[in-house]
């Protein structure tokens, strides 16, 4: 899904108003594996299917840093990307919660609500979103978090 372009002036309009959903993304053992690799984090309970199923897991479980690590994909599939972006990056998180296991086989989706929107300059916007990565079938989220952004236009905008 592309979520198309957004004004400054739209943005700012969004704080508060509705929650944009990402497609569902498949949290399978090889996913699991591949980050586990990537991050050189081979905890049993991510990796080794056996022993993760005597704990009260039952299973392996995704790391909750991949959760975290889809939030990129998530919102590039939902949130639509400033007007006259040069570029964006991330700037941090306010607070970030592991609230719930992602069981290998899973699915899970980013949901995402502008709360705050600030020009600091006239080229360089703040925008903080909270974030929830739902579970399919679950009622709690893998992880919540407010994520910073900060982007830096082409050309100057009136803040």
């Amino acid at each position: 899904m592309n979520a198309g372009t957004i004004s400054l002036e739209d943005l700012k309009a969004s704080v508060d108003g509705e929650t944009r959903v990402s497609k569902w993304f498949v949290i399978d053992q090889d996913r699991i594996d591949k980050f586990a690799d990537v991050t050189e984090d081979w905890q049993f309970i991510h990796v080794d299917p056996e022993k993760a199923a005597k704990t009260p897991f039952g299973g392996t479980i995704a790391h909750g840093f991949l959760s975290l690590s889809l939030l990129s994909a998530m919102s590039y599939d939902c949130n639509p990307v400033l007007e006259n972006i040069a570029a964006a990056v991330n700037y941090g998180f306010n607070k970030v919660r592991f609230t719930h296991p992602v069981k290998a086989g899973q699915r899970v989706r980013g949901k995402f609500t502008t709360i705050s929107v600030d020009a600091k300059t006239p080229t360089n916007i703040v925008t903080i979103n909270r974030v929830e990565v739902e579970i399919e079938g679950e009622s709690r989220p893998a992880l919540t978090a407010e994520w910073v952004g900060y982007s830096m236009l082409a050309k100057g905008v009136d803040a």
